[in-house]
């Protein structure tokens, strides 16, 4: 199935399309959401398998940045608060899996995708977290992007998708607030501890606004999906959006964004900044980030030290079919 579906079709002119497409387009323009059994464009159809599969992959590699900090999370309250979101992302992953298994493509085959390295994940979780001051610049800064980027999605015209970006945008709210908290405690903390704060969100600052996407004139998706509002912003006005919550978030902390360029633009109401390098943008998602294998390499092992339990599963589920068709039968 995802062989078929790894060509997205550019945006389309009216005069372009077939009345069956007009009269989606028609249904698009007037709010309304489309039902998986709906007819749909083959394209509509493959730009949401490529995008809620790779949000669904973003959400169950994102474990793993701060997975491995719960057992030294430095209280307690911060294992648990840690153990939470962690569990919160893994729920995300079956929400956006079950969304695109609605539309024809089976749950293995996306994953299937992923491990062979033909569909991506965000390229964010593709650096490491050195320290304990890194998990609270991912909740803070990484978490705070994906809002950004996930509210308007909960006006995408997929039902499916739009219904589960409802539940997922209220989590990821307490996963940037409990971000932002460490933040602060760092920040209030001894001139060490804010000292790493500063090191976290120059590390992060960058690879957070690449998460919006290339910008728009090298966005090659873009226009047809916000023709089908499959995307509601495009990733610059994104962007800006973000910097503009943010930095005086990084002033209330006392720290200091990583740009030299950074200055209020009183005439457009926003910040100028400077622009990620793009050509490490590229790198990332080509698979040589920082920790491109190390991440990859642990869902595919965590995939196949699962495949007993799995099928365990399949075998149970088989047995108590059988048992109700045998009962059923028995009434009969």
């Amino acid at each position: 199935m995802y062989a078929q579906l790894v060509k997205s079709e550019g945006a389309k002119s009216r005069e372009e399309m077939t009345p069956e497409e007009i009269a989606f387009q028609e249904r698009i323009d007037r709010g309304e959401k489309i039902e998986p059994k709906e007819w749909m464009p083959e394209g509509y159809r493959k730009t949401l398998i490529r995008q809620i599969g790779q949000h669904a992959h973003s959400e169950i590699v994102g474990q793993l940045p701060e997975g491995n900090w719960i057992t030294r999370a430095p209280t307690l309250e911060r294992k648990q608060i840690l153990l939470a979101k962690v569990q919160d992302e893994a729920g995300h992953g079956l929400y956006l899996y079950s969304a695109a298994e609605t539309l024809g493509v089976s749950r293995d085959e996306l994953l299937a995708a992923l491990h062979s390295g033909k569909m991506k994940y965000s390229s964010i979780f593709n650096y490491p977290t050195l320290n304990w001051a890194d998990i609270g610049a991912v909740g803070w800064l990484v978490d705070g992007a994906a809002i950004m980027n996930q509210v308007p999605l909960q006006r995408t015209s997929f039902g499916p998708y739009s219904r589960a970006m409802i539940r997922i945008c209220k989590e990821e709210s307490f996963h940037q607030r409990q971000g932002y908290d460490i933040m602060m405690k760092m920040c209030a903390g001894t001139p060490e501890q804010k000292a790493m704060a500063q090191d976290a969100l120059n590390r992060f600052w960058y690879p957070a606004l690449m998460m919006f996407g290339p910008s728009d004139k090298d966005s090659v998706h873009s226009a047809q999906s916000m023709a089908w509002k499959i995307k509601i912003n495009t990733n610059d006005e994104l962007r800006q959006k973000f910097v503009d919550q943010t930095v005086p978030q990084a002033r209330y902390l006392g720290l200091t964004v990583p740009d030299e360029n950074l200055t209020w633009n009183e005439d457009k109401g926003g910040h100028d900044f400077s622009e990620p390098d793009w050509s490490e943008f590229f790198e990332v998602i080509a698979g040589n980030g920082p920790c491109n294998a190390e991440r990859l390499n642990a869902r595919v092992k965590a995939w196949d030290d699962g495949a007993w339990f799995r099928e365990g599963l399949m075998a149970h589920a088989g047995k108590a079919e059988a048992r109700r068709r045998a009962a059923q039968v028995a009434a009969e």
